[in-house]
């Protein structure tokens, strides 16, 4: 398995070993123990599947204050994967890193609480998993603009479709101080 830093500190790229041959291929989605040794030595306490159609664009989401930190992956498709740093203090507040998912890559993303979190879907379909460190709790959870201009994520949509929560994004300049959570170094 290949850990790699992205350049957001604490988001991370993993490359899971995989094993092909004529019949297919077998990997570890999660191994707590060789997870742990690669720095991640999380609980996770929640499991979520969804499956959205081409165009599709879910986020930008964020828990606070019940974060979540969420190892994401897609399952059949193909995603553009998104982190936003929204700590307050971070060194790289309002940066961002997108990466591509795909069941051909086979490749991971952690997003650590603290971050919001976002997708769209490049193929027909995508059926994306992914683990949460802390359960979901509707009262919890935000909305960032999936294109807030001072952010400027180059999306590989145009049109996305939204959902009506995801329309009602706010900017991050206009989110109010006590909804966002705080960079501890």
């Amino acid at each position: 398995m290949k850990v790699r830093e992205t350049e957001l500190p604490g988001v991370l790229l993993i490359e899971p070993d995989v094993f092909g041959d004529p019949r297919g291929f077998f990997m570890e989605t999660w191994n707590r123990r060789r997870y742990a040794e690669a720095g991640l030595d999380l609980d996770f306490v929640q499991d979520n599947l969804s499956l959205s159609r081409r165009g599709i664009l879910r986020g930008l989401h964020y828990q606070w204050p019940q974060p979540q930190g969420k190892l994401v992956q897609v399952l059949s498709g193909a995603v553009f994967d998104v982190a936003v740093d929204i700590r307050k203090g971070s060194p790289t507040f309002g940066r961002w890193v997108g990466v591509e998912l795909s069941a051909d890559n086979h490749r991971q993303l952690y997003v650590p609480e603290g971050f919001a979190h976002g997708f769209c879907v490049l193929s027909e379909t995508a059926l994306f998993a992914y683990k949460c460190t802390d359960f979901y709790n509707p009262a919890t959870e935000h909305s960032l603009a999936w294109n807030d201009p001072d952010i400027g994520i180059a999306w590989p949509v145009a049109d996305p479709v939204l959902s009506d929560k995801d329309r009602a994004g706010l900017r991050l300049k206009d989110i109010p101080e006590p909804d966002l959570p705080a960079y501890q170094p």
